[in-house]
């Protein structure tokens, strides 16, 4: 039993050494092999959604009229479907309650599902930046497109290395659109995500990764392009104009020495307890300015939109918590969040991946995530009650 022990040691020693140099002599071709069967351990688990415990808080997400239309994101939709051939369409539908939903990564090397703009033609190409256009607000449409165009800035930095570049953005679309039914569209890239629910008049737009290495261009063809420099500003304004004993709670430690993000890749289900300071018991200057910073993020999404989502933050101000970790200088590395029942952002730099650099966390690479916590990721809690309420 020993000898068969040692031998199966050995052979699983040889089989990770021929991996890792697969992974290093081509790293894309042999994502392509490994990556599904990550995903498919990763997502073993039925979703839940991002708690503070591991247990859902129900009667959060009601469906309702909202007087909002998404009349327009449905007809940029079915002019993209229309736009593309039978085969591509084949590849980019997927049923409303797919697992493809959960399958997005933040991380280049990711196999992708759907179809990307590499394949598509100028008019295809631009159904589907139309229906990016129709769904976001215009500065996050401006951000989702020069996250894109920072990913072809960083290819040009490393030479055209495999699995970077500005075209490598992939759409999915679940469901059929429709004025009653369940539907939604997903983006999947690296430094790039979103995820698209409609139900009538309702949108649910997480989970929401937008990030960058570097977040500004400061050479090339791209020169000036930036990203995310406001989201990083304003949250360390406001850190810096908390009141020193509010500070101290809400600092959770002044040393940034990982990346510190919890709602990334395959984090569904994460377990994330409310810390730091809780914003109600703050002045009425720095809870204004506290929505503000709110506001940084959840503008991504069409105006009206983000209005009726801020509205149910607010309905839950009181449970609504800031937490940070780093420190808080002009030039600070840091990691910040926003978190109550009904949301989840996250602000971090990160470590160097790509770009060269010591293995601490940088201002070259910034992440950034919006969740939904308590099951409403992806519109789950909608369509489950949808589906109570109309068996399919």
């Amino acid at each position: 039993m020993l000898r068969w022990g040692v031998r199966i040691l050995v052979i699983l020693g040889v089989l990770m050494t021929v991996l890792l140099a697969a992974a290093w002599w081509k790293p894309v071709e042999t994502s392509r092999l490994i990556w599904p069967h990550i995903e498919d351990h990763m997502l073993r688990d039925p979703f839940v959604g991002i708690t503070t415990n591991g247990t859902v808080q129900d009667g959060l997400f009601t469906i309702r009229t909202t007087g909002v239309s998404t009349a327009p994101i449905r007809d940029a939709a079915d002019a993209f479907v229309d736009s593309l051939s039978t085969e591509q369409q084949e590849r980019l539908l997927f049923p409303i309650d797919d697992l493809e939903w959960r399958r997005w990564a933040n991380i280049h090397l990711s196999t992708r599902q759907g179809v990307g703009f590499l394949e598509m033609n100028d008019e295809q190409a631009q159904a589907a930046v139309q229906l990016l256009a129709e769904s976001l607000s215009p500065d996050g449409l401006q951000t989702a497109v020069d996250i894109m165009r920072l990913e072809g800035h960083l290819a040009d930095l490393l030479d055209n290395a495999p699995g970077y570049g500005e075209k490598r953005y992939w759409f999915t679309l679940m469901g059929t659109p429709s004025d009653s039914e369940p539907w939604g569209w997903q983006i999947d890239g690296h430094h790039l995500v979103i995820n698209f629910f409609v139900l009538g008049d309702q949108i649910v737009m997480t989970p929401t990764f937008m990030g960058s290495e570097p977040p500004v261009a400061k050479s090339g063809r791209y020169d000036g392009i930036a990203v995310l420099q406001e989201e990083q500003s304003e949250g360390l304004a406001f850190i810096n104009a908390l009141p020193p004993e509010q500070r101290s709670v809400a600092i959770l430690s002044n040393r940034k020495v990982d990346n510190d993000n919890h709602g990334e890749l395959f984090s569904d289900n994460a377990i994330v307890p409310f810390q730091g300071i809780k914003l109600a018991d703050l002045s009425q200057d720095l809870q204004a300015q506290a929505r503000q910073l709110i506001r940084l993020y959840i503008g991504k999404m069409r105006a009206r939109h983000a209005a009726l989502k801020m509205t149910e933050i607010l309905r839950h101000w009181d449970e609504t918590y800031f937490a940070w970790i780093g420190e808080t200088s002009a030039d600070a590395v840091f990691y910040y969040r926003i978190q109550s029942p009904v949301v989840m952002i996250e602000f971090d730099h990160q470590k160097p991946i790509a770009l060269p650099g010591p293995n601490r966390p940088t201002r070259d690479h910034v992440h950034t995530v919006i969740r939904t916590p308590n099951g409403n990721d992806y519109g789950k809690d909608l369509l489950r009650q949808h589906l109570e309420r109309h068996p399919h």
